[in-house]
């Protein structure tokens, strides 16, 4: 699920690690028509998505099914996977299925090399699918990806220093959130850890909002939004947020690693995924049991707060000659079984809202789930990664941060995006 939402820091730390396999794609024969006869399907899954059990299971499930049909699984690294994906997609020999993060739909699909899945969304449940999923699989009203799982961030919270603060429930709108992490900031223990650079925490603030990081204009081109009134709401939430802790204004949340620094004992909240509360039981073991877990409070009670989504969905290239066999391998991993088995093993939020509930038994996962209602992506722009290249959202928010005029900065950033996304 590399996408820019899960760094390989933070998807280590929701899946277990699997063992490297041959990176070659086998798919015998040319051309986008179906094959005769029984198929043997490679599937491309990357590298700490799922354990080995679970594809050995599945693949014995799905073979099962489905006979004479063989699936050949090869796990790929996302290092360098762009290139990968873009070359077997122009080529004659690319895998049945692939594996691919829900951010990277639209680079992909601008190649052609990606099968419309759109007469399948109704069979596969898409009216429920989530939207920080589904979206980004949709590119010029076709749907090209088909969720997978998906990721997003919560508030890991101490349960002892809340008690200690007099906080029984965890808060659920922005001004409750604000007047408790107030309070937990005394006593030589900051309210929260929020550096100044976790911009999808900003994105969410933003959404929330009305706004967004940019936009497609009427003439099909996309220019950059943090110069608008939204943006200043959105920037204005936060530097509210991050005084009440010490986290630097510029840097990230990998500088240090912020599990890290909540591990020393002092800090009563973070905004991670839920996997980051291993990586502090690991940096102290003496905070178990203390760590509870709740979604990004929003703007009123009855919606949470928005948040990226990050996460993998699932295409079919157009050169397979097995479409309508990859179709039933998507159709399989998408439905409600295997489904319900990644939510359980992997504990990711499943790919519709009507399975949130598999995850009810796991109070980091539930979190996860119920903020995953409001989940969103990065603008669905083939040309989105240049603008994390140098990221003008960081820049921005330490500028606004430190003093700057949020205006004149937004301006500043607007115009980057906009040249990163204009494919010059």
């Amino acid at each position: 699920m590399r996408s820019t939402a899960l760094p390989a820091t933070l998807r280590s730390a929701i899946a277990l690690l699997l063992g490297a396999a041959t990176l070659t794609a086998c798919s015998s024969g040319s051309g986008s028509q179906e094959a005769s006869g029984p198929a043997e399907l490679t599937v491309w899954i990357m590298k700490d998505s799922v354990t080995d059990a679970f594809l050995k299971d599945f693949q014995a499930d799905f073979e099962a099914g489905h006979p004479g049909t063989t699936l050949k699984v090869q796990i790929q690294e996302w290092d360098g996977i762009g290139q990968k994906v873009t070359s077997a997609l122009a080529s004659k020999d690319a895998p049945d299925v692939i594996e691919v993060g829900n951010t990277q739909v639209a680079q992909y699909a601008a190649s052609g090399g990606v099968h419309d899945l759109s007469d399948k969304a109704a069979e596969l449940d898409g009216g429920h699918w989530i939207p920080g999923l589904a979206e980004p699989g949709k590119i010029g009203g076709r749907q090209f990806g088909i969720p997978w799982y998906a990721a997003n961030r919560v508030v890991i919270y101490r349960k002892d220093l809340f008690q200690q603060a007099g906080i029984t429930t965890p808060p659920r709108t922005r001004e409750e959130w604000i007047a408790d992490t107030r309070k937990l900031d005394t006593g030589g223990n900051e309210g929260i850890y929020l550096t100044g650079q976790t911009w999808y925490v900003l994105a969410g603030f933003l959404w929330d909002e009305g706004g967004d990081l940019a936009a497609k204009g009427s003439d099909g081109k996309w220019a950059g939004t943090l110069d608008t009134p939204q943006a200043k709401a959105a920037i204005g939430f936060y530097q509210q947020l991050q005084s009440l802790g010490k986290g630097p204004k510029d840097a990230d949340e990998a500088k240090p690693p912020q599990a890290e620094v909540f591990a020393q004992g002092h800090t009563a909240q973070v905004i991670s995924t839920p996997g980051g509360a291993a990586a502090i039981l690991k940096a102290n073991p003496e905070l178990k049991d203390r760590l509870g877990f709740f979604p990004i409070p929003g703007k009123s009670a009855d919606k949470p707060g928005a948040v990226f989504t990050g996460g993998s969905d699932l295409i079919v290239p157009e050169s397979s000659r097995h479409q309508q066999a990859a179709y039933e391998v998507v159709k399989a991993l998408a439905g409600d079984k295997w489904q319900t088995e990644i939510a359980k093993r992997m504990s990711y939020v499943p790919n519709r809202t009507t399975l949130a509930s598999v995850l009810s038994a796991d109070e980091g996962a539930a979190a996860m789930a119920a903020g995953a209602v409001n989940g969103h992506a990065t603008p669905n722009s083939p040309d989105w990664a240049a603008v994390e290249a140098d990221n003008p959202i960081k820049q921005y928010m330490t500028q606004v941060l430190t003093g700057a005029d949020p205006a004149a900065a937004g301006r500043t950033a607007s115009e980057a995006i906009t040249k990163a996304l204009s494919g010059n």
